[in-house]
């Protein structure tokens, strides 16, 4: 790409991961945190790093006006109150984000990391500052936003293939299931380079089989998103 690729969350587990694949695809590749956690988990070698709140637009101003496509991937709070409730990092973050991304005409391919069972209102995670109803407005702003985007929806994330190594792609927030870390970094990549992938939501999960030999074919396969998604 021309343009650096920004990784919104980019310190956290699975944004370094997205940021180490596109670096190896010879991508300039910027994260933007609260902090680069390196006492825990250092982002890899050759990562720009600027510390940004997605809470509070003035500290996002830089990277994020010149990239060519962004992956928003920020750990949700779960607090009823307070800066770290869902409202304010899942949907008026999204928001500044997107703000940020296009205030000097910017349109970049934005991948937006969400979950499974954003339509479900009535499933005990929303309990939690109504997390998933707030995921489920900051996925409508992203396409609502009039950019190329992708929404994907991973399962329960762990960190290894106990699911199997097989990835499947689903549509609708009827399926359940884990997935690795590992894969929904790959998928956030892989969508960032096929045509097929914009303007469509999924979720994703890993099963038993041979790892997915045909990404392309498998965004193919998925129905674009509506006015109002499932």
């Amino acid at each position: 790409m021309d343009n650096p690729v920004v990784v919104v969350g980019g310190a956290g587990r699975v944004g370094r991961l997205i940021a180490q694949r596109l670096l190896d695809r010879g991508e300039r590749v910027w994260a933007i945190g609260r902090t680069d956690r390196s006492d825990r988990w250092p982002l890899p070698p050759g990562v720009g790093f600027s510390q940004g709140d997605v809470r509070v637009p003035h500290t996002l101003a830089g990277p994020l006006g010149t990239c060519s496509a962004l992956v928003y991937c920020v750990e949700p709070g779960t607090d009823e109150d307070g800066p770290n409730r869902p409202e304010t990092t899942m949907y008026q973050g999204v928001r500044n984000v997107l703000a940020a991304a296009t205030a000097d005409g910017g349109r970049p391919h934005v991948v937006l990391v969400s979950q499974l069972h954003v339509t479900h209102r009535g499933h005990p995670l929303n309990a939690y500052g109504r997390l998933l109803d707030w995921r489920r407005a900051g996925e409508e702003a992203v396409r609502g936003s009039g950019l190329p985007y992708t929404v994907v929806r991973p399962g329960w994330l762990v960190d290894d293939q106990s699911a199997g190594e097989r990835v499947r792609l689903e549509q609708g927030d009827r399926g359940i299931g884990l997935v690795s870390r590992t894969d929904a970094a790959e998928a956030c990549v892989r969508a960032l380079y096929a045509e097929a992938a914009r303007g469509v939501t999924f979720e994703l999960f890993n099963e038993p089989g041979a790892p997915l030999a045909d990404w392309g074919r498998a965004f193919a396969e998925l129905e674009p998103d509506r006015v109002a998604v499932a």
